[in-house]
């Protein structure tokens, strides 16, 4: 049988309900509260992040505007340097293919569009280095640098880490033969990264038919596509990266070139530029082979 309660247990009874109910609307509003809070920051950061990207990529295409303009009107003096601004050029006809879809693209992955990212970048160095390098005039920085390399490329090989880190070393001022020191390390870093992430073995077992060089080992361009295998990328980033790498180790034929006679010195300010763009390719590079 319920038990009776008089007017003044009955009153204390709905006092504690109404309590009771009013703590769970707290605590209701409380969570709608905390919710929007991390909601309008998620989306505040979220939108910072878009303008941020947005800036790098009108500042970029500004740079390579005006920076394609410059060297479409530059004269070359030397097989090399011809060769050297043609592949520049090169570059851009891939960069355009590139940008002409992944403008489009929707639903990228974070690595995606970081990768498309850098694509952005790396012609702006190219352009930027190519027009310093052929040009009498010193360049005028328009970054001293935006990544960094980190273990990146250790993740790949302890042994062309230290190298690179030698590379940076070589470019003092006091070192007179800094130019070539820098330029057969690197050189070395490229090919040696390449052969170590995409090794024949592993080429010829994805595609037996890949391109063959006339000694039977895998063409660079196949072992890039190899790279690319299963990334979810277009194909254009395969032709980019193919004339990235093409146009950084045709630079280094022409810093070779300059390595003798009077005209061999660049200056130090030339060869910051240099070690930014061999620096950045070098990161393309890596998250081409790495990112999955």
């Amino acid at each position: 049988m319920a038990r009776k309660i008089n007017a003044s247990q009955f009153k204390s009874k709905m006092q504690q309900l109404q309590n009771k109910q009013k703590q769970a609307i707290r605590n209701y509003n409380n969570a709608v509260n905390d919710y929007n809070r991390k909601l309008k920051t998620a989306v505040n950061k979220y939108n910072q992040a878009v303008r941020t990207h947005n800036a790098n990529v009108r500042r970029n295409r500004t740079i390579i505007n005006n920076q394609l303009r410059q060297l479409q009107s530059t004269t070359t003096t030397t097989r090399i340097q011809y060769n050297y601004r043609i592949s520049s050029l090169a570059m851009n006809n891939s960069y355009n293919n590139v940008i002409g879809i992944s403008d489009y693209l929707e639903n990228l992955s974070p690595q995606q569009e970081f990768i498309y990212d850098l694509i952005e970048q790396e012609h702006a160095n190219n352009l930027a280095t190519a027009n310093a390098i052929l040009d009498d005039k010193e360049p005028e920085f328009f970054s001293e640098h935006d990544l960094a390399i980190g273990n990146q490329l250790a993740a790949i090989s302890e042994d062309l880490d230290a190298r690179w880190k030698g590379a940076v070393f070589s470019l003092n001022p006091a070192n007179p033969d800094a130019t070539r020191h820098f330029c057969t390390s690197a050189r070395e870093i490229f090919t040696e990264a390449i052969e170590i992430t995409a090794p024949d073995s592993a080429v010829f077992a994805a595609n037996p038919n890949c391109e063959k060089t006339e000694r039977g080992n895998a063409t660079r361009r196949a072992k890039i596509a190899y790279l690319l295998t299963k990334k979810g990328l277009d194909v254009s980033v395969g032709q980019f990266a193919y004339d990235d790498i093409t146009n950084i180790l045709e630079l280094f034929h022409v810093l070779s070139e300059g390595t003798h006679g009077i005209a061999g010195k660049y200056s130090m300010a030339k060869l910051k530029m240099v070690k930014k763009r061999v620096e950045d390719g070098i990161i393309f590079l890596c998250n081409i082979a790495s990112f999955g």
